[in-house]
Order: C-alpha cells, then sequence, then structure tokens
C-alpha cells in the first residue's frame, strides 16, 4: 500500500485562508493567476501521495460565494489546434470541458479571453460558437514590444485596446487549458481597465509547482522540472526575495525573468508595485501540509521516471528533442534513481525475455507483480490486466476467466466485419466481454469487482501500446510507462 504524504484537508483549510487573506490586502477584489491545472491535477496527486486531483477546486468551491472565473486561451492554440496532453484534447475543446466543469460546481464564468487575436479564421469559427452558446467572448490584441516596452503596453494603444471583462466577485480566478495561454496579460489589462475606472483591485499568483518552501533539489520540485522539459522551464532560487528577506525560496525561471518588466508595469499601473520578488506574488501553501517527506520524495522519483519514459517515447514518434531526454537523465541522476527504481520494468522485460514477444506488467497494492504475454486471443496489456484482477480477487492464476468460446467471436468481429487487421483483444474490448460474462459468471463478476483497487498501481509495457490500451489504462487510474519500441516495424502506428 502507498504511503500517503500530504494532508488534502489543511491544504483546503489553508489554501483559501491565505487567498482570502490576499483578497483583504488589496482592499477587497483579487485577479488570481492560476498556474497548472485547475481540474484534475493528477501530477500533483501523484507527487504528493494524500493530495486529491480535485483539491484546488474544492478550494474553490469553499469560497464559491465570492468567486468567478475567466478562461484565457490564445488564438495561437486554437490555430494550431494544440493538444492537452493528459486528455488529449484540443485547447478549445478543453475551454469547453472549462466552461462545464466550473458551471457543475456552481462557480460562475465571466467569460472566455482570446488572447493573441489576430482575425484567425479558425478562431473566428470558436468565437461564433462561443457566441451561439451564449458565452461571453472578450478580444485581447498582440502588443508591439510586449512585455519591454512598457510606455506602449500600459496605454490605451496597448491594454487599453483589449475589451474589458465585467466582473463582480472579490475573487477572479484566471485560468487556461494550458501554459503560454496569456492569464498574466489578461490579468494586468484587467487591472489597467479598472484602474482607469477607479476600481481598487489587486494580482496574485496561484502555482502548485515548484513549491516555494522546499529545498531546490527537493524531489518534489525536480519532479516539476521533469514534467516541464518541453518548456524549459528551470527551479531557481528566487535573488529577489533572497534580496529582501535574506532566507532562500525557490521559483522558476519565467516567472524571475519576467519579475523587473512585471515591476515596472505594477509602477506604471499603481505608481509602487505590491510585491518584492516573484515568491510575494504567490499564495501557494503546499509546502506546509507535507507531513511525509519520505512518502514524497518517493511518488516524485517515480514520477520522474515516468516522465523519462513519456519522453522517449514522444521522442521515438517525433514529438520531443533529444535536449528533453538529456534533461531528464539528468534530473534522474541528480536524485539518484534509474530506470530500475519502476520495478515493473525489470519484470515486464524479463517476461517478453523469456516469451519472446511483447510483454506488460502491474505493481499491485501490496507491491505483488503480475505480468501479461502476448497471445493468438489478447496483447499483453489486456492479459496483464486480467490477470492482476485475478490475483487481487484471490483467484487461482491458471484459471481461464474468459475462454477462447467467448473471446473468439470478438475477434471474428473485428477483423470480418469491422476491418481491423490485428485479431488480439485490446484492454477495452477485454473489460466489456468480463463485463458481460459477470452477468451469468460468478468468477468473472468477483475479477470485475476489483477494478477500483487498480487506481495508483504501477504498470509498465515492452512496447508502445495503442491510443486504446493507453486511455484504458489511464481512466483505470493506472500509471503506465513503455518501453521506445514500436510493436510492428510498420511506418504508420494507429
Amino acid at each position: 500500500m502507498k504511503r500517503i504524504g500530504f494532508d488534502s484537508d489543511k491544504y483546503i483549510s489553508l489554501q483559501s485562508e491565505k487567498i482570502q487573506e490576499r483578497i483583504d490586502s488589496f482592499g477587497g477584489k483579487l485577479y488570481l493567476e492560476f498556474g497548472g491545472k485547475l481540474f484534475d491535477d493528477y501530477h500533483a496527486s501523484r507527487v504528493l501521495p494524500g493530495f486529491c486531483p480535485d483539491s484546488k477546486i474544492k478550494m474553490l468551491m469553499s469560497m464559491k460565494e465570492n468567486a468567478e472565473t475567466i478562461i484565457v486561451v490564445s488564438a495561437s492554440s486554437i490555430e494550431q489546434n494544440k493538444i492537452r496532453g493528459d486528455l488529449g484534447i484540443t485547447y478549445d475543446m478543453d475551454t469547453l470541458r472549462l466552461i462545464d466543469a466550473f458551471g457543475a460546481v456552481g462557480i460562475t464564468v465571466g467569460g472566455v479571453v482570446i488572447t493573441q487575436y489576430a482575425s484567425q479564421s479558425s478562431v473566428d469559427n470558436f468565437i461564433k460558437r462561443l457566441n451561439n452558446l451564449g458565452i461571453k467572448v472578450y478580444r485581447h490584441y498582440p502588443i508591439d514590444g510586449y512585455p519591454t516596452n512598457i510606455p506602449k503596453i500600459v496605454s490605451d494603444e496597448g491594454f487599453g485596446r483589449n475589451e474589458y471583462v465585467e466582473t463582480s466577485k472579490p475573487l477572479v480566478v484566471v485560468t487556461a487549458p494550458g501554459p503560454g495561454s496569456g492569464k498574466m496579460a489578461t490579468c494586468l489589462s484587467q487591472l489597467y481597465h479598472d484602474q482607469k475606472r477607479g476600481i481598487k483591485a489587486g494580482y496574485a499568483k496561484f502555482e502548485t509547482f515548484p513549491v516555494w518552501n522546499l529545498p531546490l533539489k527537493h524531489p518534489v520540485n525536480m519532479a516539476y522540472e521533469a514534467a516541464t522539459v518541453d518548456l524549459n522551464d528551470v527551479n531557481m532560487i528566487d535573488p529577489f526575495y533572497l534580496d529582501a528577506t535574506g532566507t532562500t525560496s525557490v521559483n522558476y525561471n519565467r516567472d524571475i525573468e519576467i519579475f523587473p518588466v512585471l515591476k515596472a508595469i505594477f509602477d506604471k499601473i499603481y505608481g509602487a508595485c505590491p510585491y518584492k520578488s516573484p515568491t510575494d506574488m504567490g499564495v501557494n501553501m503546499v509546502g506546509h501540509c507535507i507531513f511525509d517527506d519520505d512518502a514524497v520524495c518517493e511518488a516524485s522519483k517515480m514520477e520522474i521516471v515516468r516522465r523519462y519514459y513519456d519522453t522517449l517515447c514522444r521522442k521515438r514518434n517525433g514529438l520531443a528533442e533529444a535536449d528533453e531526454i538529456y534533461k531528464l537523465e539528468l534530473i534522474m541522476n541528480q536524485v539518484n534513481v534509474t530506470t530500475e527504481y519502476r520495478k515493473v520494468v525489470k519484470a515486464a522485460l524479463d517476461k517478453a525475455e523469456s516469451t519472446g514477444a511483447p510483454a506488460a506488467a502491474i505493481e499491485l497494492p501490496d507491491g505483488t507483480l503480475v505480468t501479461g504475454k502476448t497471445s493468438k486471443l489478447m496483447g499483453p496489456s489486456a492479459a496483464a490486466l486480467l490477470n492482476a484482477l485475478k490475483k487481487l480477487g484471490g483467484l487461482k492464476d491458471d484459471l481461464l476467466l474468459l475462454p477462447p468460446v467467448v473471446i473468439e467471436p470478438i475477434q471474428k468481429l473485428k477483423i470480418e466485419n469491422l476491418g481491423n487487421h490485428n485479431p488480439r483483444l485490446h484492454a477495452d474490448e477485454i473489460l466489456i466481454a468480463l463485463s458481460i460474462s459477470a452477468t451469468t459468471n460468478p468468477i468473472a463478476a468477483i475479477a470485475l469487482e476489483q477494478l477500483p483497487r487498480l487506481k495508483g498501481c504501477e504498470a509498465h509495457n515492452t512496447v508502445m501500446v495503442s491510443e486504446v490500451d493507453k486511455n484504458t489504462y489511464r481512466k483505470l487510474g493506472l500509471n503506465l510507462t513503455c518501453e521506445p519500441v514500436h510493436a510492428t516495424k510498420k511506418l504508420y502506428h494507429k
């Protein structure tokens, strides 16, 4: 059983208190830039065992009577069909998902801000769709010389051109589908317009990672670097905070580099900057809620290795650069781990070597390792899944949960009617077959009942799995990694 190292209830309490304190310090209105994921923060839940993926939204729900949101999406992200990697959907579709998610928990969405708007046709189509859905849309325009041309930025030709979002709540959460959306610029634009209207308002930043009051090379902070190698984010000691207080804090390079510019913008809007450092801008209380550092360190090291495998596979598919691999290898060296840190890796590789075909392994909550091999009936991901369910249900290893008489008609359907070339069943097909069998087979029902116990388990496959298997494992909560090897020598892999 994985050790818990983070107090989620304490976090929700401390974090809401800190945000309210910051609202009060600015006279009752705050634009809070939310970095990272507001919903479904699975990275945080993996590196901080005990942190719930929806902890941040639960915290906001405790303040929802006084909160509303602005969702920011960059026009270039829409135009380029940028994909949110963890969910596999485009940024424009994730914008709709976020609107639904906020609505489901009773938090008002004040509107969608399209940044870097330049009349792109695909963006105009998205705006039209939002308008048809009754969602307010605001256009923010490129500013020549941003972010260094302060006189131009803080003027009627800069922020003044942007459409102003009317807000009424003390807390305005500014969030986005992903990084590079323009959240900070949106907050600053709002402050400029508020100042002209005589409205007192402030700005603060919510970033879960890096954790400012943990050491620079703490595995939690190193896991953040591993997660953002494609963005070239690097954790650094905040020199402005050190100079102002004489103590160290951790921030990341982009916020430190932009702070002098941000300070100048604040000076121009307010007459004085309310902050002395990037760390001062933050309200993050995560570091105060870790109660078992060893558990958190272990989870973070595991995440670093997972990120390494993910990047290896992305590079194999032409989606990552060699430099990203080198950076991750350096991070692994700094926290003193290798790929062997994941026990499922060796188990899967050993099974593949003994069978001469792709194999998979799953580590169960008690540390038991189960494997799955390639057969005529199913792929290794499906086989490992069935074997894991049998083990969790206390069923004999040699028991046939799904005999060939059940599987073969499905294979026939796939090949003869649906045009597939691979007759082996995927993980989702196996689960559907198991669900049908469970209606008449008590043993299958026992196996099916074990599915929730797979959440948080580690898994590894000796080849890159199909999107179907990957999504099935993700939905079950399994942390899957793969060797950067294609299952076949074909150039096209569906």
